[in-house]
């Protein structure tokens, strides 16, 4: 595996950066969720929280896979 400027193979910093956007979406999503609740829309506030849900499970995925990588490794 190609090994860049991180000390990282490719794939594996890959996965890294798609967990580290992920859970910091997570976090901004957050407070559009309190700001459409503030105006009253529950529906887009909704649509905030999924987004955050989905955010969530592919972070988890992602560390499952480091997981895996470094069992294998």
């Amino acid at each position: 595996m190609a090994t860049g400027e991180t000390g990282f193979d490719d794939v594996t910093f890959d996965l890294i950066s798609v967990q580290y956007h992920s859970l910091k979406a997570g976090h901004d999503y957050g407070q559009y969720v309190r700001d459409a609740e503030n105006v009253g829309r529950t529906d887009i506030a909704d649509f905030f929280r999924s987004v955050m849900a989905q955010d969530s499970e592919r972070a988890a995925r992602c560390h499952e896979f480091l997981r895996d990588i470094e069992k294998s490794s």
